[in-house]
């Protein structure tokens, strides 16, 4: 079956496989590995960036979904640069390890959420360094990042992540799932892209997700989407990215 088709079949060993799925199906799939880390123990579960605004009507709210999966017994613990609605505690993801650790305490956290974050912080490295040591052995990270976006300084935008980036960021951590998800409001559409049942992380790979997401416009519909738009826009391009995010799951070595 060729790497580019996203059906169902036989494969040989080795050969790629995108994988059609949703941002909803794998958030199910990463709550089933952290019931199957914890147990009958209620989870410790860590929000970075969790202060709710309210242009954030389409993001997922987390605290909900862990305390309808696990109960109420479950710990979760919001940080954010500001205080606000859904912030536990006032940090700064990139500070130093001691300092971080003094505000959110000695015990190790199973999961681990950064969603939409990095790409605003000044050190994503230093980041990704705590988030790694904040997880207990076993313990699982999911971070989404913009891969294609539009500026939008909260308070400032920095970076944008290649899939492969963003797994090198977090070397430390064994990749269980990688998959890219749609940006508009209202889509819930992913894709995984594996290998042997397992994610692509090979460069490899990088071929086919190169021809997944790029359209190109000749001159006149270049023209007629800039006069669609309900602000003024210049048009430096005539090549497209939709609004694309990085998603990815990792695990802390269990020994």
């Amino acid at each position: 079956m060729p790497a580019g088709e996203a059906t169902s079949g036989e494969l040989r060993p080795g050969e790629l496989r995108i994988v059609g799925t949703s941002v909803s199906r794998e958030i199910e799939l990463l709550l089933d590995r952290v019931a199957q880390l914890v147990g009958k123990r209620p989870p410790r579960v860590l929000q970075v960036g969790s202060r709710t605004l309210l242009s954030d009507r389409n993001v997922r709210n987390w605290r909900k979904l862990v305390v309808n999966r696990f109960g109420a017994k479950a710990q979760f613990v919001g940080i954010d640069l500001s205080d606000g609605a859904n912030v536990d505690c006032v940090a700064d993801i990139c500070s130093d390890p001691r300092t971080l650790k003094g505000r959110l305490g000695e015990e190790p956290f199973d999961l681990a959420i950064c969603c939409h974050v990095l790409e605003h912080t000044r050190h994503p490295g230093r980041a990704a360094r705590n988030i790694e040591r904040a997880l207990r052995p076993g313990g699982l990270a999911y971070v989404a990042t913009a891969w294609s976006q539009a500026f939008h300084a909260a308070p400032d935008d920095y970076w944008r992540f290649s899939a492969r980036g963003l797994m090198l960021l977090f070397g430390r951590l064994e990749i269980a799932s990688s998959f890219y998800s749609g940006g508009d409001v209202g889509l819930d559409v992913a894709y995984r892209i594996e290998r042997d049942g397992r994610p692509a992380v090979d460069p490899g790979a990088g071929a086919v997700e190169q021809g997944l997401f790029q359209l190109v416009l000749d001159h006149e519909d270049n023209r007629a989407v800039l006069a669609r738009q309900a602000t003024e826009r210049l048009p430096v391009s005539r090549t497209y990215l939709p609004g694309l995010f990085v998603n990815l799951v990792g695990r802390r070595a269990s020994t």
